[in-house]
């Protein structure tokens, strides 16, 4: 047997060394799990009953049906026409602005994180839908990229959110506060980019080709508002009940997936290929999710047989630093770390170490979980990872290069820092919603 704290440090050092070499996180995190264990007890079998149990026991719960139930309602919803309404609305309320387009990509995809909560989604359908009317007007191909990009970062900041579910259950934290909070959040980031758009195109005018030369789109009519309707009440009935108190975020899943469904059948788009297909596709995202799920807690209960994070969290908190120091060391960790893995396992990773961390120092859970995970939406955009780019790559034609959506989404990285700055500065934009709606 070796000293638990030696074994759990090394479990660190030894998972982010198979992620490098090219180990899945899932993989990664069971294996070093059982070794750890096993040095930890020196009892082959408890190594092996941890393995067992987990994998029965770890997503054996009813908050966890929340995943696959708005993964589902996202995919029913676009397939429903939802995003092209979204983005034919935006559009019209601002086609008589310089950089109208722009701004009305990131308007839609604001109101589409609403019924998704997955930003590689919204990455993958507003290349379709934004780039061909930016190339028809002439929009400078890099500016327009960033556009899409940066905008695709809020189907995580705005609940629903699969990032804020994985937070709420791994530090055991409500998901009806988390969603509460991550409104603030998603509305600043939202806004940046807005007036980041604007203040840019008024410098640069040729950034935009002809926009205000010709005709963006249509006026706003009744029939186009009609078409946009039911999709906002699909939106507030999911997040007005949770928030009302009038269902759990898993039954608010189920009855948003209904009302999507009812949707596409009302709009005529429902057939037996495509149901099956969404629900193949939501299978694959659902079972990735809880391999992940079911390894992290594996994880987590082998850390704690070490009492790595208690011992952290007593060392660090002796520190004679101000808590602004280790918020921000926390900050540039998940940073790097979004360069190489993806969001749902950084999450999985770090919280169980860096939460406990985060309240000796007398931050609030539920702020600090807006914080990471705006950090960690920062993540999607860097290299080499960057998910969030590649979704893009595959939706766009051949001739974008990948190197071109990475160069045009940095100067809206930097202004999606500055809002990250303003979460950290102001807490309330996080906790402002919880405290008024769920006390």
């Amino acid at each position: 047997m070796m000293d638990p704290v030696t074994v759990g440090a090394l479990s660190v050092a030894a998972i982010f060394i198979l992620i490098i070499l090219g180990f899945h996180v899932g993989i990664a995190l069971a294996a070093v799990s059982f070794v750890g264990v096993f040095l930890i007890t020196g009892r082959f079998r408890v190594a092996a009953s941890l393995l067992q149990s987990t994998a029965y026991s770890g997503i054996n719960d009813y908050v966890f049906a929340v995943i696959p139930l708005f993964v589902v309602m996202g995919l029913f919803a676009t397939q429903a026409g939802a995003t092209r309404d979204l983005f034919d609305f935006s559009e019209s309320l601002m086609r008589r602005i310089k950089g109208g387009v722009g701004i009305a990509t990131v308007i839609a995809n604001a109101i589409f994180a609403a019924i998704t909560g997955v930003s590689v989604a919204s990455a993958a359908v507003f290349s379709k839908l934004s780039i061909p009317e930016m190339n028809r007007l002439g929009y400078e191909r890099k500016f327009g990229l960033g556009i899409v990009a940066s905008s695709a970062l809020l189907g995580m900041l705005i609940p629903p959110s699969i990032l804020m579910i994985v937070y709420g259950v791994v530090t055991e934290e409500s998901i009806g506060r988390l969603f509460a909070a991550g409104v603030g959040p998603g509305l600043v980031v939202a806004s940046v980019l807005i007036i980041t758009i604007l203040v840019w195109v008024r410098i640069n005018p040729a950034l935009v080709g002809r926009e205000g030369q010709v005709v963006v789109a249509e006026k706003l009519t009744p029939a186009l508002v009609m078409k946009i309707w039911p999709i906002l009440a699909l939106i507030g009935l999911v997040l007005g009940g949770i928030y009302g108190g009038l269902f759990t975020p898993t039954e608010a899943g189920a009855i948003g997936t209904l009302g999507a469904l009812i949707l596409i059948i009302l709009r005529g788009r429902f057939t037996g290929k495509s149901l099956l297909e969404m629900l193949l596709e939501t299978g694959k995202a659902t079972a990735s999710i809880f391999f992940l799920l079911v390894t992290a807690q594996m994880y987590s209960r082998m850390l704690t047989l070490s009492r790595l994070p208690e011992t952290l969290t007593t060392s660090v908190s002796a520190l004679d630093v101000p808590a602004i120091v280790i918020l921000l060391a926390f900050i540039l960790v998940l940073l790097v770390l979004g360069c190489i893995i993806d969001s749902v396992s950084i999450i999985l990773l770090t919280m169980p170490i860096m939460v406990p961390i985060a309240l000796s120092f007398g931050y609030d859970k539920v702020w600090f979980g807006m914080v990471a995970i705006v950090t960690i939406e920062l993540g999607l955009l860097t290299p080499p990872f960057g998910m969030v780019v590649f979704a893009m790559k595959a939706a766009l034609p051949d001739d974008v290069k990948i190197e071109e959506i990475f160069l045009g989404a940095a100067p809206f990285f930097f202004m999606l820092i500055f809002a990250l700055a303003l979460v950290i500065i102001f807490p309330e934009i996080s906790l402002f919603l919880p405290r008024l709606l769920l006390g």
